[in-house]
Order: C-alpha cells, then structure tokens, then sequence
C-alpha cells in the first residue's frame, strides 16, 4: 500500500510540475511576442504605407483613387499574413498612408524590386483595363506598412502626389 501510496504522490508531482512547465513556456512565448513588438515600437515610432502613383498614365481623380484602394487593401492582407506586428504599430500610430508620384513603369518595378529585397510588404496592382487604360497596365504599388525610415530608403525620393 505505501508504495502505491508514493507512486501516486510522485505523479502527482509529476503532473502538477509538466502543467506548471506548460504555463511557463507560454507565459515566455506571449511575454517574447510582447517584448519584441515593443521594441518595434519604441525603435520605430513612425509607420506608413505608401501609394507609388504612375502619372504618366494620365489617369482621372476616381482611377487613381479606385487604383489607390486596392494598393492599400493589398498590402493590408499580405501584412496581415505575413508581417502582423507592423500592421498592429501602423494601427497604432495613426494608419498613415502617402501618395507618391513615378512617371515610368521602369522605375514602379525598380523600386517594388528595392522594397522586396528590404523585405517589406508590396502590392502591385495591375488594372483589368475596363476603362480607362490598356489592360494589365500598372497602376500603383503599395509599400508597407512599415518603419518610416525604412521605406524612405525605397521611396523617399519620390514627390506627392
């Protein structure tokens, strides 16, 4: 009876110490996630998303803003898959977003080719070409969200629009 007695107490150890386990490897995982973002945050204080407009496309008022929505809607769902932590920090600060100007489909490419080498989020939309202009044309690339200072090393050049 007593060693059955000393086999169940050291189970019950066992068990009370593997949950007590379990609860601290979470507690750490949610405490790194928070104590990564803050580091993000307090670094970065800044987020934006950017707009690359073609002007050379002479585009209406409504295309360019159409053009805009879905820049911006698409680089909101890839950040929200691949990079939640900058979305979270853009949320935070205010959701800022700029349009840019570009006159040449070489240079759109050249700068969503520097942003993806910096690894931020891009979305290059290509218009279906019902109205206005040819179809598959490039319209406009969203950058971010992001640091501030990291997408003006891509963008920062460029006038608004």
């Amino acid at each position: 009876m007593e060693l059955n007695l000393n086999f169940m107490t050291g189970l019950g150890c066992g068990i009370c110490i593997g949950i007590s386990l379990f609860a601290l490897k979470k507690y750490l995982k949610v405490f790194s996630k928070t104590a990564e973002t803050l580091k993000k945050f307090a670094s970065n204080s800044e987020y934006k998303l950017v707009l690359v407009v073609r002007t050379d496309l002479n585009m209406g008022k409504g295309k360019i803003a159409a053009q805009c929505g879905h820049a911006a809607v698409g680089a909101y769902e890839k950040a929200l898959k691949h990079d939640p932590d900058s979305l979270k920090l853009w949320k935070m600060t205010g959701q800022a977003k700029i349009a840019l100007k570009t006159d040449s489909v070489d240079e759109i490419k050249q700068i969503a080719d520097n942003a993806k080498k910096m690894g931020l989020i891009t979305s290059l939309i290509k218009d279906a070409g019902r109205t206005q202009i040819a179809p598959n044309s490039i319209t406009v690339l969203g950058v971010g969200p992001a640091p501030k200072d990291v997408i003006d090393k891509v963008t920062g050049h460029l006038k608004l629009l």
